[in-house]
């Protein structure tokens, strides 16, 4: 991919943030692209434009790093990838999965030290505050809230909408462009929608497992090795009546500790049918899997492919 002249924008974008929401410095805050590959040492692998943003594909390794202010609020989805993302700011962490179905949210101005231990297949939304303002404006909506921080949240419609912009990155036809456009405004919309409060009522969320408590159910579920991932070996190792444990597992990850399972085991089942030459029924017994076709049911309820098509596409 030829890259450049792609972190460039023009100088008038700089001023396009809401100086109320976000103070006059804001409009001096990076641009995301820059940001982003600054911190994930890496240029993206796919950057287009989406008229008033840009949608940016990127693979990269573990993330140990302080993300600083971004001009853009920034909304992400992942690719095949389940991992553990964790996310501090001042004194409050946050916890969540990255998966099938979530989104992650960086208001623009925000600024957040991340640790993601592994690697990461995402696509990331660059959303100029000026366009929230103007789809208000349409919708006859004061814009008088704020974008709210997300980490691995579970979103299927926003994380849908933004990956069907993957097989359009590339195209330069004006339908490409103008789909990219849609896509856009339709995630804008539903920013306003489902991930805008008053300032007044931010807070930390509540109720979860605390980071280390997670940490050691998700290190147990996701071990190689044959470690007890039973409820009851959760529940204990947390402290932690089995009701309760699965009431703060779906707090702090968006998923039972089953579906979060569940969705680990496809996502490496993705790794291994796009990276390996393992035979299916293979890849099936070493997930775990009674059967190939079991596997297979899953695999497909999960992406609406088959694995053998998946991994036809994938490659």
């Amino acid at each position: 991919m030829d890259t450049q002249g792609i972190f460039e924008r023009p100088a008038e974008d700089e001023t396009l943030l809401d100086p109320i929401a976000f103070g006059a410095e804001v409009a001096r805050h990076r641009r995301p692209v820059d940001e982003m590959a600054r911190v994930l040492h890496t240029s993206p692998r796919q950057l287009a434009s989406a008229s008033e943003g840009f949608i940016a594909h990127w693979a990269h390794s573990a993330l140990h790093d302080t993300v600083e202010p971004m001009a853009d609020h920034v909304v992400m989805t992942y690719v095949g990838t389940m991992q553990r993302l964790e996310r501090r700011t001042g004194g409050s962490t946050q916890v969540g999965t990255a998966g099938p179905d979530t989104v992650t949210i960086i208001p623009a101005g925000s600024s957040a030290r991340w640790d993601i231990p592994g690697r990461m297949n995402v696509l990331q939304l660059y959303l100029p505050h000026a366009t929230l303002e103007r789809i208000a404006a349409e919708a006859e909506r004061p814009l008088s809230t704020s974008v709210v921080e997300r980490t691995g949240f579970r979103d299927p419609t926003t994380s849908r909408l933004l990956a069907s912009a993957a097989d359009v990155l590339v195209g330069s036809d004006a339908l490409d462009a103008l789909f990219r456009q849609q896509i856009t405004e339709l995630v804008a919309t539903r920013i306003l929608s489902a991930h805008t409060s008053a300032r007044t009522a931010r807070r930390p969320a509540t109720g979860g497992l605390s980071p280390a408590v997670l940490r050691r159910a998700i290190e147990r579920l996701s071990s190689d090795c044959d470690a007890d991932v039973s409820l009851v070996a959760l529940a204990t190792d947390a402290h932690l009546s089995r009701f309760h444990f699965c009431r703060a597992f779906k707090e702090s990850t968006g998923l039972s500790p089953h579906a979060w399972l569940r969705q680990h085991r496809l996502a490496q089942a993705m790794i291994l049918l796009r990276d390996t030459n393992e035979a299916v029924i293979s890849i099936a017994v070493a997930l775990g899997y009674g059967s190939q076709s079991a596997f297979a049911t899953a695999f497909r309820r999960l992406t609406g492919e088959t694995p053998s098509r998946w991994r036809r596409r994938a490659r």
